[in-house]
């Protein structure tokens, strides 16, 4: 049995990941205003237009309940709507693993909800697969920042789309990617921004990634103190 201070290691866990939700809050409120002033107000009048959906490829997911899983070994947990919004839990469904790479989400990759509730987000949480109603947004020629800030940029226009929609569950359709125009730099032009928002989305995944390290570190310390496997230390 080991000595432990408990409360105080357990209260600097969460401070920390608190620290770093704050510190992604603030480096994509500055990607959004780069975005804002290199696209919005400042942007060329010789960049070239293409529609969102030419410039990054919008992956639909899979109906998982199709894919249940054949063992406890090879499965992994679905990525629905509400675990976008909340995270994977314990009521989250689980699929196997035998399925396309292309399908398995991780810590990073751009999500779109199209349907129901329409968000944009980095995914921000454990290896998963993707359900249906959900993009998995990816690009082989243009940088992660710039293919997810134009569709968060055009998020507002889509869910005004889908609240039109006359059925209970709204959505937006692959032509409504297809009619909303992307502005494209100059090649040396979004290289130099490239350097610039690059390292901030980068620095959002890492601290990702580290919040996911300490949330299990908590979790794993959390019920060996209440078991008492873990003493607290007095002083």
């Amino acid at each position: 049995m080991s000595t432990f201070s408990a409360p105080h290691h357990l209260t600097s866990l969460d401070d920390k990941i608190d620290l770093l939700h704050r510190q992604n809050e603030t480096l994509e409120a500055l990607a959004q205003t780069l975005f804002r002033q290199w696209f919005i107000e400042e942007a060329g009048d010789d960049w070239e237009e293409k529609p969102l959906d030419k410039i990054a490829e919008y992956l639909n997911g899979l109906a998982c309940q199709k894919y249940p899983p054949k063992n406890e070994l090879d499965k992994l947990p679905v990525l629905k709507i509400k675990e976008l919004r909340g995270g994977i839990s314990e009521g989250s469904d689980w699929a196997s693993t035998d399925i396309s790479e292309k399908y398995i989400v991780k810590n990073g990759d751009v999500i779109f909800s199209w349907s129901g509730s329409l968000l944009v987000k980095i995914w921000d949480g454990e290896e998963c697969i993707l359900n249906q109603h959900l993009f998995k947004v990816t690009s082989s020629h243009y940088p992660k920042w710039f293919y997810y800030l134009w569709t968060k940029h055009y998020l507002r226009k889509f869910i005004s789309i889908a609240q039109s929609k006359s059925t209970t569950m709204g959505h937006i359709k692959r032509g409504d990617l297809a009619n909303s125009m992307v502005l494209i730099p100059q090649p040396q032009e979004l290289i130099s921004m490239d350097e610039i928002v690059a390292p901030l989305i980068a620095k959002m995944i890492a601290n990702n990634q580290q919040i996911i390290n300490l949330a299990k570190l908590r979790d794993t310390l959390l019920p060996k103190l209440m078991s008492g496997e873990i003493r607290v230390q007095c002083k």
